[in-house]
């Protein structure tokens, strides 16, 4: 495979979701190393953990989470919540508890969907301890007085905060980042869909000769990014463009969500995109809320990273309830997704800036078997108008992203024009230096 070719890897992309979903993950733990070795089994991992008490920033990494088991069982010895049944069943971070309690004491450390009866909450307590369960609202109301025995087999110890980083070196030093969460246990659009595309990004991306180099983390949401951000800060002016992938599942339209500074080129890059994609979609003003963005664009490091996503966290039903589970995932739009960020990196690839090397007067095109080019194209005028706007653009000044903005024309109609003027030689790329 390659970046230029189309491909259904629906199949392949939902087999990754589909292997990861059993899985209880957290912020720490085992669920996120054998994620993690999941993941390794299609793309070559450096997996780093870093002790509890680390200081990254103005943060510790906190203790490591394990569980084995949960559940709360009646006086008659029946389990009215089992987190063998769903790993959602136990509060994320719940400290290891074995008593008897009454049904307030119960109902106190219970989380449920009034509004939604059938589906179970997915809730977390990483920084507070505390211990609960999380039901559906129907079962609940289903609680009568009684005596119940509350188990939660977990360790919450010192240990390590385990994350997954993989590495293509380009022509140059200058780096695409692309940024995962990999600490939601069993929800399937968020974030199983951007760890897939991801993963499968990175394998696709190790077979080519790259013009930038690309990096790729796998981390737990907010304590991951502020400890790579703590560890690697000597080298993140490497970074050009940056996205952070999440929610691409579901029937959604694109959401891009545009970094701290608005003006990037990654905005620049989405934005042009879908300015002539057919695929629906919407550019959001960044917000210092959502995902890891809000660390990578924080004030003291305002980084060329935005966000990508198809539905906004938070902002339809299923988010964070066990109804994001894998028949929400709509694996057309999985695909579309990753087509979509493939197109993105072959943008940034490809956006480079020229010479006309015969700038007075337009070139006669028919003797350079340019006009034979232009008959055979399926859309002649937009490749005939791609040649001259490329031409009369390449001053040295712009790129071929300012070209396509300038012009109305798709990307893929400029950087063909390109291609066919470079081949004779009416085009001299401006060098970068690295």
């Amino acid at each position: 495979m390659n970046l230029t070719e189309h491909t259904d890897q629906s199949n392949t992309l939902m087999s990754l979701v589909e292997e990861l979903y059993p899985l209880n993950r957290s912020i720490t733990g085992d669920g996120v190393r054998q994620t993690l070795k999941i993941i390794e089994k299609r793309l070559p991992l450096t997996i780093h953990e870093v002790a509890t008490g680390t200081k990254v920033l103005d943060w510790e990494v906190p203790n490591e989470w394990n569980i084995r088991d949960a559940w709360v069982k009646n006086s008659k010895g029946e389990k009215i919540i089992d987190f063998k049944e769903s790993n959602l069943h136990v509060l994320n971070y719940s400290t290891p508890i074995h008593k008897k309690v009454n049904l307030s004491e119960l109902t106190a450390h219970v989380f449920t969907l009034p509004e939604h009866p059938t589906w179970i909450p997915y809730r977390t307590s990483y920084y507070n301890e505390n211990w609960g369960f999380c039901m559906r609202h129907a079962d609940f109301l289903e609680l009568k007085e009684d005596e119940y025995e509350v188990f939660i087999d977990a360790d919450l110890a010192a240990g390590h905060l385990t994350y997954g980083e993989f590495y293509h070196q380009g022509e140059l030093t200058e780096e695409f980042l692309l940024v995962t969460h990999i600490c939601h246990p069993s929800l399937a659009n968020d974030n199983l869909t951007g760890i897939s595309v991801a993963a499968h990004l990175g394998a696709m991306l190790q077979t080519q000769q790259t013009r930038y180099s690309y990096r790729i983390l796998f981390l737990p949401v907010t304590i991951g990014a502020i400890t790579w951000l703590s560890i690697n800060e000597a080298k993140l002016n490497r970074i050009k463009f940056g996205l952070v992938l999440s929610l691409l599942g579901d029937n959604g339209p694109f959401h891009y969500k545009k970094s701290r500074r608005g003006d990037t080129l990654i905005d620049t890059i989405v934005e042009t995109y879908f300015e002539h994609s057919s695929a629906a979609s919407e550019l959001l003003p960044f917000s210092p809320y959502g995902y890891d963005e809000r660390q990578f664009c924080s004030p003291g490091f305002n980084l060329p990273v935005g966000r990508l996503t198809r539905a906004v966290h938070g902002e339809f039903p299923e988010y964070h309830t066990s109804a994001d589970n894998l028949t929400f995932i709509n694996q057309t739009k999985l695909n579309e997704s990753f087509e979509v960020i493939k197109e993105l990196i072959v943008m940034a690839e490809n956006d480079k800036t020229y010479y006309n090397t015969n700038p007075k007067g337009e070139p006669q095109l028919g003797r350079r078997g340019l006009f034979k080019t232009i008959g055979g194209q399926r859309n002649t005028k937009n490749f005939q108008m791609a040649l001259l706007w490329v031409l009369n653009l390449s001053d040295g000044e712009n790129s071929l992203i300012d070209i396509s903005k300038k012009s109305g024309l798709d990307f893929s109609s400029i950087n063909e024009a390109t291609q066919s003027l470079l081949a004779v030689n009416l085009l001299q790329e401006v060098e970068l230096i690295n």
